[in-house]
């Protein structure tokens, strides 16, 4: 019985689950699209300078200025990445948001990629929006990284890494090479 309770709270935990709050005090009543703070939580459209405010840069901060990416996986990414726009898809609340995605706005950077090009966006726990883009995007589990090449999709990547590190995965993808995310069929 104890390992059934041990694996029913990691599966909640997981950020590929749906996790439902009913409670009133946590219900969410928002209007519109742009950044919102709920419990800690961003929802919404957001931007890397949210990430680097509290309570979020507890976490973003020092996953960014820790990680190096790979020198080769990098050069791949910058000679291809200004042809792609990006979005994201990620729950501030998620551990596998808070590993990657502060990963990819560093590979970003020392791409020197055009922030213009990329849209993030805070889903709740259960992975929604107010604007409802997840379902019009297909995304069930987060992170979400969807690349975009002469304005539609070219791959995606979702919740955690096919190579070894999340640079290789994005050269894959930006360098048209074959790349199949998590849960691709």
């Amino acid at each position: 019985m104890n390992k059934f309770l041990i694996l029913l709270a990691v599966l909640t935990i997981s950020c590929g689950n749906t996790v439902s709050k009913s409670n009133s005090d946590n219900e969410l009543n928002i209007e519109d699209e742009s950044t919102n703070f709920q419990d800690d939580m961003l929802l919404g459209e957001f931007h890397k300078e949210d990430l680097q405010q509290k309570p979020f840069s507890s976490w973003f901060k020092p996953r960014y200025s820790d990680f190096s990416p790979q020198t080769e996986a990098m050069e791949t990414i910058k000679e291809n990445i200004e042809d792609y726009e990006i979005k994201v898809l990620m729950g501030t609340w998620c551990g596998d948001s808070k590993r990657e995605i502060p990963k990819l706005l560093k590979i970003l950077d020392n791409s020197d990629f055009n922030y213009k090009n990329i849209e993030m966006i805070a889903v709740d726990y259960n992975k929604t929006t107010p604007s409802k883009i997840e379902e019009e995007l297909n995304v069930h589990r987060v992170p979400t990284i969807i690349f975009y090449k002469d304005g539609k999709e070219a791959n995606r990547f979702v919740e955690y890494t096919q190579e070894e590190t999340l640079e290789e995965d994005i050269a894959k993808i930006v360098s048209g090479e074959t790349y199949k995310n998590s849960y691709a069929d």
